[in-house]
């Protein structure tokens, strides 16, 4: 089976069909789709401030990122189950659409920052945790993040728009 046919197996689906045709259920799914970034997204984005120093200097960074981590992975995990579940009401759709594929691109690239970060720079965190301006890679992965996250964010729209 090509992707293409995958995709158009996961939007044949009963629940793909289900969220696609109810007049409740895919908006619904998109509001809560849009919460969860906006919990998952706004928390990382705190974080990432603080880790290229532009905001709460004088807070510890782990202080910082162990206040925001539940909050993070609670939008996480919502934005992921409701992306899954607009995925599969038109995923023929966005296998084809250019905006969906730089976005899953996006996507991948974040993880693989956050991943990294964790990895290597952050591992070495009682080091520099107290300091008002994190290192430099610190800061470059903070920085890159935000980036990935506004353009995740932006084609997420701009697919929207275009289905």
């Amino acid at each position: 089976m090509s992707i293409l046919e995958v995709c158009k197996a996961i939007q044949a689906s009963a629940v793909g069909t289900g969220i696609r045709e109810s007049e409740y259920l895919f908006p619904i799914v998109e509001g809560t789709h849009v919460l969860g970034l906006s919990v998952s997204v706004g928390t990382v984005m705190w974080f990432d401030l603080r880790l290229i120093g532009k905001i709460m200097r004088h807070i510890p960074v782990s202080e910082v990122f162990h206040q925001l981590r539940p909050w993070m992975f609670a939008g996480f995990v919502i934005m992921l189950t409701t992306g899954s579940l607009l995925f599969s009401a038109v995923a023929a759709d966005a296998y084809a659409n250019t905006y969906f594929r730089l976005k899953v691109v996006l996507l991948l690239m974040a993880g693989a920052n956050v991943l990294l970060f964790h990895t290597t720079i952050d591992r070495r965190r009682s080091h520099w945790d107290k300091a008002p301006i994190p290192p430099l890679q610190a800061r470059i992965a903070g920085l890159l993040s935000l980036v990935l996250w506004v353009g995740v964010i932006i084609l997420g729209r701009l697919f929207a728009y275009a289905v």
